[in-house]
């Protein structure tokens, strides 16, 4: 057996692929409610950062229980998607919409406090000079802010690449199709493959580790 072998190279590009795409589509909404709710206090915002943080303290099981209400083959989305012939239980899309609910917490959070790190002076002054507020996020709140939510991204990334609990519960552990990293180190481990589940594990740490070293380096780095 060698780092090369379907049990090792399926899963480890299911893993990167869903990863990638649930830190895609987190970071477009989680860039929306970062922007949202900074600095904004009420009831109102108290409320909707509960919710977008809910997903952090859950057990996965529990998000998985709420995703199958939600897209199973009986639930509220999941009914009207069978109708027109999508099907997303037990299917790597399945596994990107699990991964997508867990990550999402993580940049959230990381785009809300480095948003409002930036000093509201500066957006204020551009305002005042006819700015839309569109114009500055992208020129003046999104340039000042980019290392943490860069660093949130990185971290959203590996948190991806470990998602288990509620990606089994909407995805399953299909060899090939829906098993990713973690699912694969959890089979090899129940079967008493332990050789395959240390390869697994060491290239699962060895990915997440080499992730948190390129945020590191790329957002603590000086300019010249």
């Amino acid at each position: 057996m060698d780092f090369f072998s379907f049990s090792i190279v399926s899963p480890l590009t299911l893993s990167l692929r869903v990863a990638g795409l649930a830190t895609f589509f987190s970071f477009v909404a989680a860039m929306s409610m970062a922007w949202l709710l900074a600095r904004r206090k009420g009831p109102l915002p108290t409320f909707l950062d509960a919710a977008c943080t809910l997903p952090l303290v859950l057990p996965p099981t529990v998000l998985g229980y709420y995703l199958i209400l939600l897209v199973g083959r009986r639930g509220v989305i999941g009914q009207w998607l069978n109708e027109v012939g999508i099907t997303l239980i037990f299917s790597w899309q399945g596994a990107v919409i699990a991964a997508t609910i867990v990550v999402f917490p993580l940049l959230y959070k990381s785009a809300r406090a480095a948003l409002e790190q930036v000093n509201p002076h500066l957006e204020n002054a551009a305002r005042t000079l006819g700015a839309s507020e569109w114009r500055v996020f992208v020129s003046v709140s999104l340039p000042l802010a980019w290392k943490g939510i860069f660093a949130g991204l990185m971290l959203a990334f590996a948190r991806g690449m470990g998602e288990f609990g509620a990606t089994l519960m909407i995805a399953g552990n299909i060899p090939g199709k829906t098993q990713t990293l973690a699912l694969a180190i959890y089979d090899a481990f129940q079967a008493g493959n332990d050789l395959l589940a240390a390869r697994l594990v060491i290239l699962t740490s060895l990915v997440c580790v080499s992730l948190l070293m390129a945020a590191e380096l790329l957002t603590t780095r000086r300019p010249r």
